[in-house]
């Protein structure tokens, strides 16, 4: 049995696929997983930031009214 890939809902036989098609392909996947990590750590640059904003927010002094 032949590996096949989907794109766009239809599937097709990794043997039928031209290789500059394929190299199109890996270079798809490998963006892909680019932007996943950057993801991953976009989250945890945004979580570290809400930690120091909540950190410098109780550094504040307290206004007296």
């Amino acid at each position: 049995m032949a590996e096949t890939v989907t794109i766009d809902g239809k599937d097709y036989a990794l043997d039928t696929l031209s290789e500059k098609a394929k190299q199109d392909l890996a270079s798809l996947n490998l963006v892909d997983q680019k932007i996943s990590q950057n993801k991953q750590e976009l989250a945890i640059l945004q979580t570290a930031r809400n930690a120091y904003a909540r950190s410098l927010a109780e550094q504040l002094p307290v206004e007296k009214q």
